[in-house]
C-alpha cells in the first residue's frame, strides 16, 4: 500500500519530549515556577482545547498532569476532572515485544490502516528507563514518520517520572486526555518484557505481545506470566524466507497456550502471523481486536474491568499522596540525611531507620491536626 506524504502541512504532531529535564524545555521550572502560569495559560483554556481537539493544547494538559511542581497539582488535578467525563469511549490496547521486533513498523502500519477506516489513533509509551534513554519513542526521530505527521494521529512518549508507578499513572491520566480530544484508538507501547507489561495490562482492555520467529528458540527468554496476560500473539516479520519460520513459530505458541490457565474473560488468545513492513496480515489484527471487543463487551467483563480498573485508580492515587506527603516532608528529608551515612557505614539497621521515620511522619501529621 502506497500513502503520499504531505510535506506542506504543518502539524503539531511531532514527537513530544519527555519531562524528565525540565530546564532543556523551560528553564524557569528549575526555580520552582509553573509554566502554566508563567504563559498564562488556565485550565479552562487547556480543556477547551482539548475537547476541539487542539493537539497544542492537549500536549500541554499532558505536560501538566505529568509535572511535579507542587504548584501544579491542583491545576492537573482540576484538569483531570473536567476531561473525564468525555473518556472511556476509546478501544486501549497494550503492545509490547523483545527488541527487534519491529514493534515501531506495526505500530505505525496498525496506526495508518485504522486512520484510513476513520479512526483516530493516539500512541503513548510506558518507559520507566526513559531518565537515560529519552524514552523509547525519543530513540529514533525516524520512527512512526507517517503517522506522527498525520492529523488524525498523535504520539507521545512517556515522563520520564524514576519510577515505573509513576510512568504508569502519567500514562494512565494521558489516556483520559487523548480520550477526551476524540481518539478512539489508544495504542499503548511498553519498552522490553519486564515490569512494565503488568503496568499496562492494569490500564487496557485488550494485551497484545510481539514476536519473532526464532527458529525453534520461540518460547525462549519469555515469561511465562508475560504469555498468559496476551489476549493476541503476533510472530511479526513473516515474509520472505522467513514465512515457513513464522508459520512454525505459531504453531509452537499456539500448543503453548493451551497449556495456560482460561482467561477470566472468557476469550480463547489465538496467534496470528503478520508483515507490518509490507502491511500484511495487519488487518487480520484488528479484526481480532473487534472480535474480543466483542465477545467481552456481550459477557459483561469489558464494562467490569473497566470498573475495576477505576477501583486501581483510586487505590494508586492514593498511595502516590502518601508516597509524595512523606518524601516531601522537611522534617523527613532531614532526618533521612541525617542518618545516610550511618546507613553506609553499617551503622544503623536500615529497618530500624524506616520504621522510625515512618513513625516520625505521623507523629508530625498528629501535631498538624
Amino acid at each position: 500500500m502506497t500513502r503520499k506524504k504531505d510535506n506542506k502541512k504543518k502539524s503539531a504532531l511531532n514527537v513530544q519530549r519527555g519531562i524528565d529535564q525540565p530546564s532543556h524545555i523551560n528553564p524557569s521550572l528549575s526555580k520552582g515556577k509553573s509554566r502554566f502560569k508563567k504563559d498564562k495559560i488556565s485550565v479552562e483554556t487547556i480543556y477547551e482545547g482539548i475537547i476541539d481537539g487542539d493537539r497544542t493544547l492537549l500536549s500541554r494538559g499532558i505536560t501538566l498532569i505529568e509535572s511535579i511542581l507542587r504548584t501544579d497539582e491542583h491545576d492537573a488535578h482540576e484538569l483531570m476532572k473536567l476531561c473525564l467525563p468525555h473518556s472511556g469511549k476509546s478501544v486501549r490496547i497494550g503492545i509490547t515485544g523483545v527488541p527487534g521486533v519491529g514493534k515501531s513498523t506495526f505500530i505505525e502500519t496498525l496506526g495508518l490502516n485504522l486512520i484510513e477506516q476513520g479512526r483516530k489513533v493516539a500512541v503513548l509509551a510506558i518507559d520507566p528507563s526513559s531518565k537515560i534513554s529519552k524514552g523509547s519513542i525519543l530513540g529514533d526521530k525516524t520512527r512512526m514518520e507517517d503517522l506522527s505527521v498525520n492529523h488524525k494521529a498523535y504520539i507521545r512518549p512517556s515522563a520520564s517520572l524514576g519510577t515505573l508507578g509513576g510512568v504508569a499513572r502519567a500514562t494512565r491520566e494521558a489516556l483520559v486526555l487523548c480520550e477526551a480530544a476524540g481518539f478512539d484508538v489508544i495504542l499503548i507501547e511498553t519498552v522490553g518484557v519486564g515490569q512494565s507489561e503488568t503496568a499496562v495490562s492494569q490500564i487496557v482492555d485488550f494485551f497484545l505481545l510481539l514476536m519473532l520467529a526464532g527458529g525453534g528458540d520461540e518460547l525462549q527468554g519469555i515469561k511465562r506470566g508475560i504469555m498468559e496476560m496476551a489476549d493476541l500473539i503476533v510472530i511479526n516479520k513473516a515474509d520472505g524466507d522467513n514465512i515457513k519460520k513464522a508459520e512454525i513459530a505459531a504453531q509452537n505458541y499456539r500448543n503453548a497456550l493451551h497449556l495456560f490457565p482460561i482467561l477470566q474473560n472468557g476469550w480463547n488468545p489465538d496467534v496470528v502471523t503478520t508483515s507490518a513492513i509490507k502491511n500484511i496480515g495487519i488487518d487480520n489484527v484488528w479484526k481480532k481486536i473487534s472480535e474480543y471487543v466483542k465477545h467481552t463487551k456481550s459477557n459483561g467483563f469489558f464494562d467490569s474491568n473497566r470498573r475495576n480498573q477505576s477501583l486501581d485508580i483510586m487505590n494508586d492515587t492514593i498511595k502516590e499522596s502518601l508516597r509524595k506527603s512523606f518524601f516531601n516532608s522537611p522534617s523527613i528529608l532531614s532526618l533521612m540525611d541525617s542518618y545516610k551515612k550511618q546507613i553506609l557505614d553499617d551503622e544503623l539497621n536500615p529497618y530500624d531507620v524506616a520504621e522510625e521515620l515512618i513513625d516520625k511522619f505521623y507523629k508530625d501529621i498528629e501535631e498538624n491536626k
